[in-house]
């Protein structure tokens, strides 16, 4: 796709990622957060348009309850928005579901989604996935999106694992994963991002020596 329609989401870059149970280990938040920044300057300066989503549970719910600080959007976050964002609450994983999204990417002419913010095994994972089901391309930013330890009968797996596992499986087939700076250099272009196809992947998966 030349000149894709991009818009830039910023998925749940709330408190509630940064202290707590749902802390964001990989990459780093920190780190991450600076990624997801410099997307947003990157953004601006080209046009292209902002959506801002925020997960919201019930009043005293233990995460992600819309009468707490942890609900609110990260603070450098917050001083950067602008009424130009378009702001959304979501129930669910996908930011598709429940929300006006999906009816403001027809009326602006989006053809692709640029995920950035957490969490990649969660949010990320069923926002890519339901951008193809909606006819959108998917990117997401592999250094400013990030993952958490998870632990639970099923077995355990480091974040690292977890976020780098996904990028490879986004790549292999749902979205375009790439770094903020070669993003970057895309959205400088006009031009779309590469990604890979499932035979491909699969060839060379085949090829490794576990």
């Amino acid at each position: 796709m030349s000149n894709p329609r991009r818009a830039l989401v910023l998925v749940d870059v709330q408190q509630e990622y940064f202290n707590g149970p749902l802390e964001i280990q990989y990459p780093p938040r920190t780190d991450s957060l600076a990624k997801i920044i410099e997307a947003i300057d990157v953004a601006t300066a080209a046009g292209i348009p902002v959506v801002v989503v925020q997960h919201v549970t019930a009043e005293g719910a233990p995460v992600f309850d819309p009468t707490t600080t942890q609900f609110e959007l990260h603070p450098e976050i917050e001083q950067r928005r602008t009424s130009s964002w378009t702001s959304i609450t979501k129930q669910f994983g996908t930011v598709f579901a429940g929300t006006s999204l999906l009816e403001w990417t027809k009326d602006n002419g989006i053809d692709t989604m640029t995920y950035v913010g957490y969490m990649t095994n969660n949010c990320i994972l069923a926002s890519v996935a339901g951008a193809e089901t909606h006819g959108l391309a998917a990117e997401v930013l592999s250094d400013a999106t990030g993952a958490i330890n998870i632990a639970n009968a099923a077995g355990s797996v480091s974040a690292e694992t977890v976020h780098t596992t996904l990028m490879a499986i986004f790549h292999s087939n749902l979205a375009a994963v790439a770094t903020t700076e070669a993003w970057t250099t895309a959205v400088t272009a006009s031009a779309s991002l590469g990604k890979d196809n499932l035979v491909e992947s699969a060839v060379r998966g085949a090829q490794l020596v576990v």
